[in-house]
């Protein structure tokens, strides 16, 4: 059997819903800082979703539903706090507008970052090797084959890239070298050695080619990097059947986040959590879109199992007859402590 070293996950993920409030409010109940989070406003249109992360700052905004560079959106986001963070004046829809419902995806790294000289362009990480974590950014140089650490001590299984000086794509690998995904679009996967060299990550670094969308040159990038861990994360593929007895997925706990795109299609991607759904007991009927700005929308699409998730639609975003890849996310491991007691989820 294999263990869990992590016994609470929401000690380095956590999801947090709020009503935005105009006057500045201070966001508590994360239980820890987070290092990187992801925003989103749940209800009518024009909400964009918006990325910041400890290295670029907090006022620092980047949408992944947009190819846009970052944006400082003073009086935003105004701090990284202890249980949270803290949210300041600006009515603007981003992450406080006036009475509308946010949820905030939070991930925790490891604090501000500091140089990282492993690959042949040095690059500034904030790295958790317990949860499998990293915030990276660099400059490109646009050389194909250049390499950048990422501080995670083991290869990493998916990385979302954007240059958040310019206007280029998300990028997404997602465990295939010669392929990508577009974040900010709903592109099916695309073969090309322009993006990652043809090269899977190593334990130190991950390799680029000389494609803007993840190497132009004196272009900075922001890398997401995520390594999977055992009752924690899972990053990985099912095949849908088009039914509403649909493929059961392993993950090997119980998931609190599950984001999935179809790879031979173009749909758009999709993020389910463990606080939105009303519906109670398993299903999970709530979804929001990163590539795009719309409210969340919902039907009876998954359900969220002590050990995986099942799907429950025959919808081509998340169950047609096609390919699918997905992150997820734990609540609960399902698997043993690694003392070799009672899992986790009899405790």
């Amino acid at each position: 059997m294999a263990y869990s070293t992590i016994i609470k996950p929401q000690d380095y993920y956590n999801t947090k819903l709020y009503t935005g409030n105009t006057p500045g409010q201070s966001i508590t109940g994360i239980g820890f800082k987070p290092d990187w989070c992801w925003f989103k406003g749940r209800v009518g249109g024009g909400f964009d979703n918006s990325l910041r992360d400890i290295i670029r700052g907090s006022l620092q905004n980047i949408s992944s539903n947009s190819t846009a560079a970052e944006n400082t959106s003073a009086n935003s986001v105004l701090s990284f706090d202890t249980d949270g963070f803290t949210l300041g004046t600006d009515n603007q829809s981003f992450v406080n507008e006036n009475g509308t419902t946010y949820v905030a995806w939070n991930w925790k790294a490891n604090g501000a970052g500091s140089a990282n000289t492993d690959g042949s362009i040095t690059s500034t990480v904030s790295a958790n090797t317990t949860s499998g974590f990293s915030i990276v950014t660099y400059t490109g140089n646009s050389t194909a084959g250049a390499t950048i650490g990422h501080g995670l001590g083991v290869a990493p299984k998916f990385i979302i890239v954007k240059s958040y000086s310019d206007n280029y794509n998300w990028t997404v690998y997602y465990g295939d070298p010669t392929d990508y995904l577009v974040l900010n679009a709903t592109d099916a996967t695309t073969d090309s050695n322009e993006v990652w060299n043809d090269t899977a990550p190593s334990s130190t670094v991950f390799t680029v080619g000389n494609r803007n969308s993840t190497n132009q040159n004196t272009a900075t990038f922001v890398a997401y990097c995520f390594a999977e861990k055992t009752g924690f994360s899972k990053f990985g593929s099912y095949e849908g059947n088009g039914s509403t007895d649909g493929p059961f997925v392993y993950t090997g706990f119980k998931p609190a986040f599950v984001m999935i795109k179809v790879t031979n299609g173009t749909d758009n991607w999709f993020i389910f959590d463990n606080r939105r759904s009303t519906s109670g007991g398993n299903v999970v009927d709530d979804y929001l879109y990163p590539n795009l700005s719309n409210a969340e929308g919902g039907t009876d699409i998954l359900d969220f199992l002590s050990n995986g998730f099942k799907l429950r639609t025959t919808d081509g975003g998340q169950n047609g007859s096609s390919n699918y890849i997905y992150m997820a996310f734990a609540e609960s491991p399902f698997t043993a402590n690694v003392d070799g007691g009672l899992p986790t989820t009899a405790r």
